[in-house]
């Protein structure tokens, strides 16, 4: 056998081996054209995740084309990330649902929780914004985007176990959102704001920052394999007008492990997965 025939061979085999040895499949969706802060996390988050994926034995694709978001697509995959945005397309909206109610794992971050009326991301999607994230509306928000201490609200999940009580998180761009969600028992808030990071932000609006309250920034919903992650603003150099990154959300250790175990909770989700491929079998 001539010799780079052989090598095409072996790479072929190896490349069949990676996908039959990866324990889950990751697809992240984003658009990555709204604001220079979440455009700087997406192209953070392309870069890192796929370092991730090959650590932890899983894959990683990434797409800006939201019309895959059909149920033939995401029967590939075991978990769906939202990187900045959400769908907007009825039928997109229909399947995202459908596969999360067949028990497809999700983690959202920042910016694919937003929600306001007027905006060009109006409150338009009832079962998305109050029956599966449980927030409803984006209200406010910190200014500029700074670090936070974050405390552990509960420990024993699967996400959390390998924190430390409080941390000290990457600079962000902090929401505050229109329900209560320890007011909902379907809501287990895994990390909030502990009360030692206040007042936070530095404006220059007085209502940018933040002296007391109940900020909750990662959370999950039990009756889906999901995690919602509020972090996934870098700070940017607006002011000079440079967009030059000042910060970078994987830059912090303990946040990483953070993410990294939602995920490998979320794609190793047993139960939870064995429903989901049976469930959808039938859009292959």
């Amino acid at each position: 056998m001539p010799a780079i025939a052989f090598c095409i061979l072996c790479i072929c085999f190896l490349n069949a081996n990676a996908q039959r040895s990866s324990e889950f499949h990751v697809i992240a969706f984003y658009t990555a054209k709204n604001d220079a802060a979440h455009i700087s996390f997406v192209h953070e988050a392309n870069n890192w995740f796929p370092k991730i994926a090959a650590q932890y034995h899983f894959t990683y694709d990434a797409t800006n084309d939201w019309s895959k978001l059909n149920l033939s697509f995401l029967s590939n995959y075991q978990v769906v990330l939202f990187l900045d945005t959400r769908p907007e397309a009825p039928e997109q909206r229909e399947a995202f649902q459908k596969y999360m109610e067949a028990g497809g794992g999700w983690m959202g971050f920042h910016f694919a929780g937003f929600a306001l009326t007027p905006s060009a991301y109006p409150q338009n999607w009832n079962w998305y914004h109050n029956q599966f994230l449980r927030s409803g509306s984006y209200v406010s928000n910190t200014w500029r985007p700074t670090s936070a201490i974050l405390r552990v609200e509960e420990k024993n999940h699967p996400a959390t176990k390998n924190l430390p009580l409080t941390f000290k998180s990457a600079p962000n761009e902090w929401y505050r959102w229109q329900n209560d969600l320890r007011k909902n028992p379907d809501i287990k808030i895994l990390l909030a704001i502990d009360s030692t990071s206040f007042p936070l932000g530095t404006g220059p609006k007085q209502s940018e920052i933040w002296h007391s309250g109940y900020y909750p920034v990662v959370w999950t919903n039990i009756r889906y394999n999901m995690m919602y992650v509020n972090m996934g603003h870098n700070d940017i150099d607006y002011e000079n007008k440079t967009n030059k990154q000042l910060s970078f959300t994987f830059g912090n250790e303990v946040q990483n492990k953070l993410i990294i175990d939602g995920l490998l909770w979320l794609g190793r989700n047993k139960k939870r997965l064995a429903s989901a491929t049976k469930k959808q079998e039938k859009y292959k």
